[in-house]
């Protein structure tokens, strides 16, 4: 009998832990928001990668004459808080979940085109590292929510961001970032060819709509939060003391080491429209990359991977992005 319990009670502990690995591989899986390589057509990914070669190449540029060297810590940061918060899903209704894009927190506390920087390093550093969106379709993703989505997040506060309508223009801005990279994301599908029915379209609108407005407030949110630490964050980041920035640090660590606990398992919009789409399949990759899936593979499998790499993630961000805009 003893002998009995002993095998039922290490079958059960080799089901839960399988149980918990398969949990935290669905997790990070689910955080795929961006187009892998597969579903765009040569024409299309070809055209945006041309197309965003330059334009993140003014960007750095621009970042570069305008950012004030006491804002490095603040943009290394930053980014790094948007990448651990692109890593958990939330639920946002019918089976599907979605997560903080960031373009607009990032344009809205650095500017526009260090935001821009901010975000193309984070998306490089995802589709190189962490297998996680396509290498053809890079040019895609970075035009998407790094250049189209941060400049759309930021002209709501441009044009009245300085008066009463504050809140306002943050709120309206998260949600037209997201707004604005799904509906060029949706555009790209269809020029590579991909059928929509008007029912699968509406659906996909609708639930990119409720992940704009979750955004919005998201980033309403953690700007809020930031000046209450530190009042006047936004229009001036580096005066004031450090108060936020390491606020937004030590946040940044703890959802890159422990918010899988808490994220959705849902497909995220684009994946649940590649599988009503009948596109899921035409998804490969064209490397491996050391961190796939966001587990460091070399510890196995299970939360210690999974933060492990998440927290590799956070020096690379930060590393990249003092790198990127610093003044030569």
């Amino acid at each position: 009998m003893v002998a009995l319990a002993k095998i039922g009670l290490n079958g059960w502990w080799r089901g839960a832990e399988a149980g918990w690995h398969e949990y935290l591989v669905r997790a990070t899986l689910k955080a795929i928001v961006h187009i892998p390589d597969g579903f765009l057509s040569t024409p299309v990914w070809a055209v945006m990668d041309l197309t965003a070669a330059p334009a993140v190449g003014y960007a750095v540029r621009a970042a570069q004459r305008g950012f004030d060297d006491a804002k490095v810590p603040l943009l290394g940061v930053m980014g790094a808080f948007v990448f651990a918060a692109q890593m958990i899903n939330f639920p946002v209704g019918i089976g599907t979940s979605g997560h903080l894009v960031g373009g607009a927190l990032l344009a809205f506390t650095l500017g526009p085109a260090a935001a821009a920087v901010v975000m193309s390093a984070i998306l490089a550093i995802q589709a190189l590292v962490f297998q996680d969106g396509g290498i053809l379709a890079l040019g895609t993703n970075i035009f998407n929510m790094a250049i189209a989505g941060v400049l759309a997040g930021y002209l709501p506060y441009r044009l009245f961001g300085g008066g009463g309508g504050r809140r306002a223009a943050i709120f309206a801005g998260g949600a037209l970032s997201v707004l604005t990279s799904a509906l060029l994301a949706l555009a790209e599908l269809r020029f590579s060819g991909v059928r929509m029915p008007t029912a699968v379209l509406g659906v996909s609108l609708a639930l990119f709509l409720v992940s704009a407005l979750i955004e919005g407030a998201i980033t309403l949110g953690v700007i809020r939060a930031l000046e209450a630490i530190q009042p006047d964050f936004v229009r001036q980041p580096a005066a004031g003391g450090r108060h936020a920035v390491i606020a937004a640090g030590v946040a940044a660590v703890l959802l890159a080491s422990g918010g899988v606990v808490i994220a959705s398992t849902a497909p995220d919009g684009i994946e649940r429209l590649a599988k009503q789409t009948g596109i899921e399949s035409r998804a490969h990759s064209l490397i491996t990359a050391p961190l796939k899936d966001y587990q460091a593979g070399f510890l196995g499998a299970g939360w210690l991977a999974q933060a492990c790499a998440g927290l590799i993630g956070l020096g690379l961000v930060g590393g990249v992005c003092w790198i990127a805009v610093r003044k030569r």
